[in-house]
């Protein structure tokens, strides 16, 4: 299981990088996303996927190979509302562009300040 999560993290890394090098802002802001869903599920592995129980423990006792890490998933709930943040930022950012410019392509803008 850990080898198709690691395929489906280098595929999202990928398509953000691609994305990320497109000329159109709206592009650049799902390029964005994408790393940051991309970035979560590459910690979320990192941490190693253990299939039983949540991190609690119980009183008879449990052995710790058996327990998830809280840890990994305090850093990606964390990493997501940092992650929307950031995407709100940009729409806001590029919704104040389009406004003043009329265009979201770079290419155009360039053509239009000649």
């Amino acid at each position: 299981m850990e080898i198709v999560l690691a395929i489906v993290v280098g595929v999202l890394y990928t398509v953000s990088v691609y994305l990320m090098l497109r000329r159109s802002i709206l592009k650049f802001i799902i390029g964005l996303i994408f790393m940051s869903n991309a970035t979560n599920l590459l910690v979320f592995l990192s941490a190693g996927l253990v299939p039983g129980s949540p991190g609690f423990i119980k009183p008879e006792g449990v052995a710790a190979e058996t327990m998830a890490d809280p840890l990994p998933q305090a850093l990606v709930l964390t990493a997501i509302v940092i992650g929307l943040g950031i995407v709100v930022f940009t729409l806001a950012l590029k919704y104040k562009f389009f406004e003043l410019t009329g265009t979201d392509d770079l290419d155009q803008l360039k053509q239009t300040d000649s």
